[in-house]
């Protein structure tokens, strides 16, 4: 079988989700290899999880340069796995590093890539992507017709499934090229103890109708009560309701959970296109107007202060 490179994301040790997920869709366009970088003394257990979904082979390569410079020491080490391994395509996770990471390979490989795909398959002179496009209003199957393809797959396309492989570990030595941009120090992110926004199953968010920053407790609340993450239209967010980084939409983050409920949102389209693939959506809106009810799987019309405690509150009950 062909041999599928994923790059796998990983974060404190241990493997993201987004990672399992790439290694599951590999499996149906050929023989997946992981490729971790930069992991250190945890590498041995990322590899070890990446052959329980479906890894045959793990390249592992570690160096101070993964964690001194941005981007490049990945874009090195991909691309010369890449091409020592002749691999027939190489996926990352769609997130704003990894799309930059798979742009440069692409052209260093002097292939094409293909981001934000939703799901894969293989075809008969290579893999075919599932991509949502225009605002997500239309889904089109795209391939690339030159050189191994690159792909950065949206988190929650696929569920994760195990499929324990061989899992032989072969270090690599990694040439770099020299890098521009060196990271010159970090602040720890303060935890919120809620999942990614990008990668959880689930996530509530709130728009101009919660009215206030403090009206995003209610949003929260729900969240937690399904363990979901929080996010927040652009108008919440420019109003400085809530932090950027929650912020779905175009301009935004894109997100494609099981479940998204939109709480006082009116679903213009540049939100629509940060969430419109996520699997069911439910809406909350006090205007039965609201564009946002168009492509919704549930809506409710109704005051987002009455509606998402009572939610809540059954939430809880049943979970008891």
């Amino acid at each position: 079988m062909a041999e599928i490179l994923v790059l796998v994301d990983h974060a404190d040790g241990a493997v993201r989700k987004p990672a399992l997920e790439l290694l599951t869709l590999a499996r149906r366009i050929g023989e997946p290899s992981a490729v971790v970088l930069g992991a250190g003394a945890a590498a041995a257990d990322i590899a070890a999880k990446a052959a329980e979904f479906g890894a045959a082979k793990v390249y592992v390569a570690d160096a101070p340069e993964f964690a001194d410079y941005l981007v490049v020491p990945k874009v090195d080490a991909l691309t010369q796995i890449a091409k020592a391994s002749s691999a027939a395509a190489v996926l990352v996770t769609s997130s704003g590093e990894g799309k930059e990471v798979a742009a440069r390979v692409a052209l260093r490989l002097g292939s094409g890539v293909i981001t934000d795909a939703v799901d894969l398959e293989a075809g008969a002179d290579g893999p075919v992507a599932t991509q949502s496009v225009f605002a997500a209003s239309f889904q089109v199957k795209s391939k690339v017709t030159k050189g191994a393809p690159v792909i950065t797959v949206k988190p929650n396309a696929a569920a994760p499934e195990a499929a324990p492989a061989a899992g032989a570990v072969e270090n690599v030595t990694v040439e770099f090229t020299g890098n521009a941009a060196k990271v010159t120090s970090r602040t720890p992110r303060v935890s919120t103890g809620r999942p990614e926004l990008t990668e959880a199953a689930i996530v509530v968010s709130g728009g101009r109708g919660v009215g206030a920053a403090e009206g995003f407790g209610v949003v929260e609340q729900l969240a937690d009560s399904l363990g979901a993450a929080v996010g927040a239209s652009r108008a919440a967010v420019d109003a400085g309701w809530y932090p950027h980084s929650n912020q779905v939409g175009q301009t935004g983050k894109q997100v494609s959970p099981q479940l998204y409920v939109a709480a006082g949102i009116s679903g213009a389209i540049q939100h629509r296109a940060g969430m419109q693939t996520s699997k069911t959506i439910v809406a909350v809106n006090k205007d039965e107007e609201a564009p946002i009810f168009e492509l919704v799987d549930f809506g409710v019309v109704g005051d987002l202060f009455d509606v998402l405690p009572q939610l809540t509150d059954e939430v809880k009950s049943r979970k008891g």
